[in-house]
């Protein structure tokens, strides 16, 4: 009876985020520490910092990831399944009738205005969460520096991936020079997912198994997301660069995880059956991942060298987002109208710290239309 209502809460919770999560990975995730550490208490910030720093460290879309590990959290292996679902299913709806449409219709909506007004407000929530985590991230000298160099390594174009593992090495290596008697005896596990090719009517393996592939080794946001997909379809001329680049922006300006993309993408390619296809393969690397990595995360903790691994990946990770939040400013904040949205979200997160995240993303899409009009 008890998992049954931890279920249910799971569910309720990550399918309104599915339906409400406009903006990207870092805004979800600031979604989802308002909702389970600061209102429900499911998680203390340690903990939910811990998940922060750990998702960064596997391959997939990162706040889907957040959502399988606080369901897990909550109501087990079964509320890892459910959150993921949840969260990924709404996208995955009206992504795929995005997709319809385009197909019948050869075009999108016109979007640009909520977009234009959809990111200053995205700069402002995602600004706010970093402020309060990175209390609980930066709790010493060291920590601070780890971040300063992490920030300014990733402005200057290092892979994310370089940075975050380079952090927890430079920690551990503190560890050991603080205390040399002791040696590291901790090794991450890794699982490879090796699946048969086979064809079917209703099921298109092929483009699975290009999805599958993305899903299990791609590490970054939306962007890096393009440039796999534009080697694995543009250049093998299976999909052209238009619908590449549409199927991005898809995923962009509907709610929940970019990586939604792959629907749109899979029904251009092979209609039902390949966006079902390129949804599943996408996805489900994440659940493999997740689902072997929380386990370890709590036994980590418990030992020196991987714990001050953990404390310098997510101080890296808390430095990560801020310079992400720093170059999208610089093509965002451009003129008097997204410097208001800019402020009026700051106001907002600052003196109404109970808001939920979703409204200030809404009203920064309505802003951007009405300022639009101007």
């Amino acid at each position: 009876m008890q998992q049954r209502k931890e279920l249910s809460e799971v569910a309720k919770l990550f399918f309104k985020l599915g339906c409400v999560g406009f903006g990207g990975p870092a805004v979800h995730i600031a979604m989802m520490e308002k909702e389970v550490v600061q209102k429900r208490k499911w998680l203390s910030h340690e903990q939910f910092l811990d998940l922060v720093g750990a998702t960064n460290l596997i391959p997939g879309p990162n706040s889907t990831e957040m959502a399988m590990h606080c369901g897990q959290e909550r109501a087990g292996w079964k509320g890892l399944v459910v959150a993921g679902l949840c969260f990924i299913m709404p996208a995955v709806v009206i992504t795929g009738l995005f997709a319809w449409a385009y197909q019948q219709y050869g075009q999108l909506p016109q979007v640009t205005p909520f977009i234009y007004g959809i990111k200053p407000a995205i700069i402002a929530v995602v600004v706010s969460l970093m402020i309060t985590l990175g209390k609980k991230a930066f709790t010493s000298i060291q920590l601070i520096i780890v971040g300063k160099i992490a920030a300014a390594l990733a402005l200057y174009g290092f892979h994310e991936i370089l940075i975050l593992f380079g952090a927890g090495l430079l920690g551990i290596l503190l560890q050991l020079a603080r205390n040399r008697k002791h040696t590291l005896q901790n090794v991450f596990p890794f699982a490879l997912l090796q699946l048969a090719y086979t064809t079917s009517n209703i099921f298109d393996w092929k483009i699975f198994w290009i999805f599958l592939k993305v899903g299990a080794i791609l590490y970054g946001s939306g962007y890096v997301l393009f440039a796999f997909l534009d080697a694995e379809l543009v250049r093998t001329n299976m999909l052209t660069k238009q619908q590449l680049t549409d199927a991005i922006a898809v995923g962009q300006f509907t709610p929940g995880p970019v990586f939604s993309s792959a629907t749109f993408i899979g029904w251009q390619l092979q209609g039902f059956p390949g966006a079902v296809a390129a949804t599943i393969g996408i996805f489900l690397p994440s659940f493999l991942f997740v689902a072997l990595l929380n386990p370890l995360i709590p036994r980590l903790r418990k030992s020196r060298f991987m714990s001050a691994f953990l404390d310098t990946v997510n101080a890296a990770s808390i430095a990560l987002i801020l310079a992400i939040c720093v170059e999208m400013g610089k093509t965002t904040v451009t003129d008097w109208k997204t410097i208001l949205i800019a402020l009026l979200g700051f106001a907002c997160t600052f003196l109404f710290p109970k808001i939920n995240s979703a409204f200030i993303i809404l009203g920064g899409a309505l802003s951007g239309y009405l300022l639009s009009l101007v």
